[in-house]
């Protein structure tokens, strides 16, 4: 069988059944357009959600009468929890406080700034290992009250933890809802050349010969919807990063282009999978290939 033969077919195919094909095209194109822009709004959300967990620290307020600063340190340093720890001074915290602090509050600092403790600052490993974190600091030397932000963490984690499965679900049962899709719209193609497909068969032509174009076709149906999904979420992604500069700050639109160019052709790829599934599951080449 010449692939010269086997393509010519398939394009043929494709331009005598233009409305039909143009169907399985936009079957794949809505199922990988939904997949693929999953796929960037999940990115989006994970770098968000690393940054703000960036920000998150167990604080360790110590006694004003403590000096082995530098040995606490090394010591909390030295856990597998620890991300990273910092000393804020009594003069930095007080400044801390009258940036944080409104009203009443800030004006009890502003009279006297001594009243900030100076503190610890220590950033987890990862969002769950605060609590290892913040049992270990209540036992340490030096330290009379450590707090963190439990319930913030929380919410955090389970924020990240739960749009990372529901954006691989949700992206699973899209590319299955493609492969259905597109199987359906080929057993509409096959079913409209009934009559060519009994002819070639009664003359003798070999299941393969009967199958491959088609085979073929949905690939390309694939490939071409695909790519125009692809296209699709590009575009309108770049155009929300420049339309949406005045985000505030601690929502961030941008996304690696290596991320951009890695999942493009990885959804490319999947279409023309998506496609040659589709094909080869439809029950109407099954059908008058085996009878």
């Amino acid at each position: 069988m010449r692939v010269q033969y086997v393509l010519g077919e398939a394009l043929n195919n494709i331009r005598r059944n233009g409305l039909v094909v143009l169907g399985a095209v936009v079957a794949v194109f809505i199922s990988l357009f939904l997949t693929f822009g999953t796929l960037v709004f999940g990115e989006i959300a994970r770098i968000n959600t690393m940054q703000w967990s960036e920000d998150v620290r167990v604080i360790a307020f110590l006694s004003d009468d403590f000096r082995d600063v530098d040995e606490l340190m090394a010591t909390v340093q030295s856990w597998e929890e620890v991300e990273e720890v910092f000393f804020m001074s009594k003069a930095e915290a007080g400044e801390e406080a009258l940036v944080l602090l409104t009203g009443a509050a800030r004006r009890t600092f502003e009279d006297n700034p001594s009243l900030a403790p100076a503190s610890l600052r220590v950033r987890p490993v990862d969002l769950n290992d605060y609590v290892a974190i913040e049992g270990r600091l209540q036992n340490s030397p030096g330290v009379f009250h450590v707090a963190s932000a439990a319930d913030a963490v929380q919410q955090i984690a389970a924020i990240r933890d739960g749009l990372r499965v529901f954006f691989w679900v949700l992206a699973l049962a899209l590319g299955a809802a493609a492969v259905a899709l597109i199987a359906n719209t080929i057993h509409m193609a096959i079913y409209a050349r009934r009559e060519e497909l009994e002819i070639m068969r009664l003359v003798g032509a070999s299941s393969w010969f009967i199958r491959t174009p088609f085979l073929i076709e949905g690939v390309i149906e694939g490939i071409v919807g695909a790519g125009l999904a692809v296209a699709a979420v590009t575009g309108l992604y770049n155009l929300a990063r420049d339309r949406l500069e005045a985000l505030p700050e601690f929502i961030n639109l941008a996304i690696d282009s290596a991320f951009l160019v890695r999942r493009g052709v990885l959804v490319v790829v999947f279409g023309a999978v998506v496609g040659f599934a589709g094909s080869s599951l439809s029950l109407a080449v099954h059908r008058y290939v085996r009878s």
